[in-house]
């Protein structure tokens, strides 16, 4: 594991590491220093440290990463009530530097759980309370990796466990269908003319099994970039699979209003959440 930096207390990126220490997968060329996949860690205080940890996806309509919004801000908050969590800058799927550019998102997803989940002891986690937070889109990254556990798209040698033990979904996008999706992020991902069976594969809410992870999502009705439908067909979906799952919908707060929040508004229901899944123990 490469370390690139380290900083002081909680409230700060304790550790920053490189997600690969060789050769990328899926790579056609070198990639740019500044674009390498990496992980930013937020260790909380001793006294707090719950055990739990959580692996955090930005969105950005795989065209950009919300990273201090939808990233570090989320990673201080779960931090300070003692959840460990990591910030993933994932690759942006792109057909000149990827051979196949719809996999690139997840296969760095998924080597983000197998190290993190490889190295639990280390940071003080509990193997078996590694879970994914995911926004808009890096929401259909954090349900595709739920999704899509079976298969390793990654070296994975030592078969390390590649599914979250829980997800939570903040207006996520789900679906790859042109009625439902959003189709910035469909482009992005999968290009403008993808096979049906490229569609149907990262449709998430057609991808449930009985052993998806538990799940929390929220929503707001009035969400004018990502079709609200999205939260409900996956609900829908988890439920007629026997999966726990917690749909909190809002009439009002269009897209992104966790951002807008005070942070206990929005954390308070997922610890709740947590807490009820046996993830997490409430002071």
């Amino acid at each position: 594991m490469l370390l690139l930096f380290f900083i002081g207390p909680t409230g700060k990126a304790q550790k920053v590491f490189e997600l690969y220490t060789d050769s990328i997968p899926n790579s056609l060329k070198k990639i740019p220093a500044r674009e390498l996949p990496s992980v930013e860690v937020y260790l909380p205080v001793k006294e707090k440290a719950s055990g739990t940890a959580v692996v955090i996806f930005p969105g950005g309509a795989y065209t950009f990463l919300a990273y201090k919004e939808e990233g570090i801000l989320i990673a201080q908050a779960f931090a300070e009530k003692g959840i460990t969590a990591f910030v993933v800058k994932y690759r942006l799927p792109k057909s000149d530097t990827m051979k196949d550019k719809s996999f690139g998102p997840l296969m760095d997803a998924q080597q983000a759980v197998k190290v993190i989940r490889s190295e639990a002891i280390s940071w003080g986690i509990d193997p078996g309370k590694i879970g994914v937070v995911g926004y808009s889109a890096g929401g259909h990254l954090a349900s595709t990796l739920g999704t899509h556990f079976s298969k390793s798209y990654v070296p994975n040698q030592m078969n390390i466990n590649l599914r979250p033990d829980f997800m939570i979904l903040l207006y996520p996008v789900i679906s790859m269908n042109d009625t439902l999706t959003h189709i910035g992020s469909k482009i992005s991902l999968l290009g403008m003319e993808p096979t049906n069976d490229k569609v149907q594969l990262f449709s998430n809410d057609l991808q449930v099994s009985k052993g998806t992870p538990p799940t929390y999502l929220t929503h707001a009705g009035d969400d004018s970039i990502v079709d609200v439908n999205n939260s409900i067909v996956f609900y829908q979906a988890l439920q007629k699979n026997g999966v726990d799952a917690e749909l909190h919908l809002f009439p009002k707060g269009n897209h992104g209003f966790t951002q807008r929040l005070p942070v206990n508004e929005w954390m308070e229901p997922i610890l709740k959440f947590l807490k009820r899944e046996g993830f997490y123990k409430l002071n």
